[in-house]
C-alpha cells in the first residue's frame, strides 16, 4: 500500500512539474550586481559604462504571474517539440504550419511566452528586453483558433510586441520612466489597426528612457523602468543601439514573430543594425502617430523591427501602412537600379563588399561626394517640439494622479530621487527647458532643416538619376529624418568580435514599396543574417 502510495507520488509530482516547470516560473530575486558594474566600468565604450543594470522599478514577478497562468499546460518538452516551427521563422511560414495542423495560434503564443521567462528570467541569459506581458494573449489566441476562416491578413494570429511608448490598453505605457510607470491609455491608432486585422499584442518593450532624449553621455537602452536592455548578440559587450532597444533585442531573442519601433532620429535603424534585424523608418505621416508618448511632432513615425524584409512589410500593412504583399517583393530585383555610394563611407569592408553584390546582382553602383549641409539647430527642433508635444500628450492620456505636465515639472520631480530616477542624470531635459523658440521661429527652423536634408540626398540622386543612397545603420539617420526619406536596414555582416552590422537603403519620400523590394532582393542574394551570436547563450 505504501509502494502504491508512493508511485503515484511521483506520477503526480511529474504531472506537476510538466504542466507548470519550476526552471521557468521560479521567484526572481535581484542579485548583486557589483561585479558585472565593476566589469563595465572598463569597457572600451564610455557608452557601455553601466550604473545600473537591474531595473529598480520594475517587480519582475507581478510581469511573471502573467506569463504562469498562460502557460500552466505548456512543458519544456513542448518548447523543444515546436522550436523547429517557430524559431527564426517567418510569418508566412508559421501561418503554413498552423494551416497545416501542426500548430496552432495557441501554442504559438505559450511558446514565446514560455521562450521569454526560460530566458529573462535567468541572471546569466536576461537582456531586460520585457517590462509588460498582456495576460490576455493566449485567451485571445485560442480565440484566433476558432475563428481561422476570419484570418484575411497575415498578421492573423502573429504575437507582436510594443515599444512602451506607444499606448496598449490594459498595460501601462510608461516611455521608460519612472512618473509614467502606471500610466494606463487606451490603444495607440496602429495599434487598433493591428487589432483589427488579427494580430496579438504580446507585451511591451524596453527603450531608452523618453526615446533616448534623456541624458548625454550614458549607455542605449536604459529606463527607469526596465533597467538596462542587453544585446542579444553579446551581453554587457555590445551596444544596443537606442531608442528602440527592447524591440531590436526581442526580435533577435526571437521573443515574438514581429515588434513596433519609433523613430525620430535614428532610434530604429540604430537597434535594428545593432541586432541584426530589419528595421523600417517610413515616411512621417505614412503611419499615425496618434497614442504614442511623443518627442517631435515634425519628425516621430512608429515603424517595424523583424527578422526579415517579409515580416516587416507585412506588420507596416497591418500598421496602417503600405499594403505589399509577398508576391510584389518576390518581384523585387535590383537589376538596373542605380545606387549611391558615400566614397567616406569606403572605408567599412562590409559595406564594401555589400555593394560588390549589389553589383554583381545587376545593380549600378556610382560613388559620390556628400555636399556639406548646415544642420545647426536640430536639436533646438527637437527640444522645442517635444515641450510643445509632451504636454498635449499627458492632457489628454495621463490620469490624475500624474499632475507633471511641462517639461519643468518633470525635471523637479525627477529630482526627487536621482538614484532610481535619473541615474545618468538629465542634461537633455535641463537644456530643453532653456530653448524658447516663437512659433515662426520653430517653423523657420522646420522648413531651413528639412530643405537642408533633402539637399544631402537629392544632389547625388538628381545628378546621377539614383533611385537610393546605400548608408550603414544610422549614420544617415538624422539626415533622412530632417528630409523626411523613409530608410530600410538590412543585416549585411558581423564584425570580426560579432558585432551586427546593417545596409541601409534610402529613397525618397513615399517610396516604402521600392525600398522593401530592394531590400527584399540583398537579403534574399545575401542572406548573411546568422541568429544570436558570440556569447549569447541563448
Amino acid at each position: 500500500m505504501r509502494r502504491d502510495f508512493f508511485i503515484l507520488f511521483i506520477i503526480i509530482a511529474l504531472f506537476a512539474c510538466k504542466q507548470q516547470p519550476e526552471s521557468v516560473i521560479a521567484e526572481w530575486v535581484p542579485y548583486d550586481e557589483s561585479g558585472e558594474l565593476a566589469e563595465s566600468a572598463n569597457h572600451a565604450s564610455p557608452r557601455m559604462r553601466f550604473k545600473l543594470i537591474q531595473s529598480q522599478v520594475l517587480d519582475k514577478n507581478e510581469m511573471w504571474k502573467n506569463v504562469a497562468s498562460q502557460i500552466k499546460n505548456f512543458s519544456e518538452e513542448d518548447y523543444q517539440r515546436l522550436k523547429p516551427l517557430i524559431f527564426e521563422q517567418s510569418i508566412p511560414t508559421v501561418q503554413s504550419h498552423i494551416e497545416s495542423g501542426e500548430l496552432t495560434y495557441e501554442k504559438l503564443t505559450q511558446w514565446f511566452l514560455y521562450r521569454i521567462v526560460k530566458y529573462e528570467n535567468d541572471r546569466s541569459t536576461m537582456l531586460n528586453a520585457i517590462v509588460a506581458i498582456n495576460p490576455n494573449a493566449v485567451k485571445e489566441a485560442r480565440v484566433k483558433d476558432r475563428r481561422r476562416s476570419a484570418g484575411k491578413h497575415l498578421i492573423y494570429g502573429m504575437p507582436i510586441l510594443v515599444k512602451d511608448n506607444v499606448n496598449v490598453g490594459g498595460m501601462p505605457t510608461t516611455a521608460g520612466t519612472h512618473l509614467l510607470r502606471d500610466n494606463y491609455a487606451p490603444d495607440a491608432e496602429i495599434i487598433e489597426r493591428i487589432k483589427e486585422n488579427g494580430g496579438i499584442i504580446l507585451g511591451k518593450t524596453n527603450l531608452s528612457e523618453w526615446a533616448n532624449y534623456l541624458f548625454t553621455g550614458g549607455p542605449n537602452g536604459f529606463s527607469a523602468v526596465g533597467g538596462q536592455t542587453l544585446n542579444a548578440y553579446g551581453r554587457r559587450v555590445f551596444d544596443t543601439g537606442g531608442s528602440s532597444s527592447g524591440s531590436g533585442v526581442s526580435m533577435a531573442a526571437n521573443y515574438a514573430m514581429a515588434s513596433i519601433g519609433t523613430e525620430t532620429s535614428g532610434s530604429i535603424l540604430s537597434p535594428s543594425g545593432k541586432s541584426s534585424i530589419v528595421g523600417f523608418k517610413p515616411t512621417v505621416g505614412l503611419l499615425s502617430r496618434s497614442g504614442i508618448v511623443p518627442l517631435s511632432s515634425t519628425l516621430d513615425t512608429p515603424g517595424p523591427m523583424t527578422r526579415s524584409v517579409v515580416d516587416n512589410a507585412i506588420l507596416l500593412s497591418a500598421m496602417g501602412g503600405n499594403d505589399l504583399i509577398l508576391a510584389d517583393l518576390e518581384n523585387g530585383s535590383l537589376k538596373g537600379l542605380r545606387f549611391g555610394v558615400n566614397k567616406n563611407l569606403l572605408v567599412d569592408s562590409l559595406y564594401r563588399v555589400s555593394i560588390e553584390k549589389i553589383v554583381s546582382m545587376g545593380g549600378i553602383a556610382i560613388e559620390f561626394e556628400p555636399v556639406t549641409i548646415n544642420l545647426n539647430g536640430f536639436v533646438n527642433l527637437l527640444s522645442a517640439d517635444m515641450k510643445i508635444d509632451l504636454p498635449k500628450y499627458l492632457e489628454v492620456y495621463a490620469g490624475k494622479e500624474i499632475s507633471e505636465r511641462s517639461i519643468e515639472e518633470i525635471i523637479k520631480y525627477n529630482s526627487q530621487d536621482s538614484l532610481i530616477m535619473i541615474p545618468y542624470g538629465q542634461a537633455i531635459f535641463e537644456g530643453m527647458a532653456l530653448v524658447d523658440l516663437k512659433p515662426e521661429e520653430l517653423e523657420e527652423l522646420r522648413v531651413r532643416l528639412r530643405s537642408e536634408g533633402r539637399r544631402l540626398f537629392e544632389t547625388p540622386m538628381d545628378e546621377h538619376q539614383l533611385d537610393a543612397i546605400l548608408s550603414i545603420d544610422n549614420l544617415n539617420a538624422s539626415h533622412a529624418a530632417a528630409a523626411n526619406f523613409p530608410c530600410i536596414t538590412v543585416p549585411m555582416g558581423y564584425s570580426k568580435d560579432g558585432q551586427p552590422t546593417g545596409i541601409t537603403f534610402i529613397a525618397r519620400s513615399f517610396e516604402e514599396e521600392k525600398l522593401l523590394k530592394m531590400a527584399y532582393a540583398f537579403e534574399q542574394a545575401t542572406l548573411v543574417r546568422r541568429h544570436l551570436g558570440k556569447g549569447c547563450g541563448l
